[in-house]
């Protein structure tokens, strides 16, 4: 049975680990130093967040959860954004995955969360059909970004 661990300070060496590894999948820009100062500031900040660590059958961790909080007029009221959902690739394939999604979405309900939103990178059609299979749909509009740099 899969488990889910709210993050803690003394895991956050772990689930740096894990992300420098999830971003390596695409080739994104990575910097430990700063993604683990980010993490103490994170779990500092109660309403920035949560993540929780993804433990296996065998109480191994094999993943993360990022969702991100905000408020949506447009959706009426608290709001979330799943940041980054992460299984490794021993857990990849046997259901963890589905479990994670469960789990997000008992959480959401818990936290009265009027929606959620999440991206997916589009080669990634084993995400997005589980997601599709969860609930989620594709929405109409498309994701824009601005960076302040």
């Amino acid at each position: 049975m899969a488990n889910f661990k709210e993050l803690k300070t003394e895991n956050i060496t772990t689930v740096v680990a894990m992300m420098k590894d999830f971003y390596e999948i695409d080739d994104y820009p990575f910097d430990a130093e700063l993604t683990r100062k980010n993490f103490e500031q994170f779990i500092e900040k109660e309403d920035f967040g949560k993540c929780f660590l993804i433990y296996n059958d065998n109480n191994e961790v094999s993943g993360y959860i990022i969702i991100i909080y905000f408020f949506s007029f447009e959706f009426g009221g608290k709001s979330a954004i799943l940041d980054e959902l992460y299984l490794n690739d021993k857990a990849r394939g046997k259901g963890l995955g589905k479990k994670a999604v469960d789990f997000i979405q008992q959480y959401a309900k818990e936290q009265a969360l009027k929606m959620m939103y999440l991206e997916v990178e589009l080669h990634n059609e084993r995400a997005i059909n589980l997601y599709l299979d969860k609930g989620f749909k594709m929405h109409h509009r498309n994701l824009m970004i601005y960076l302040n740099e």
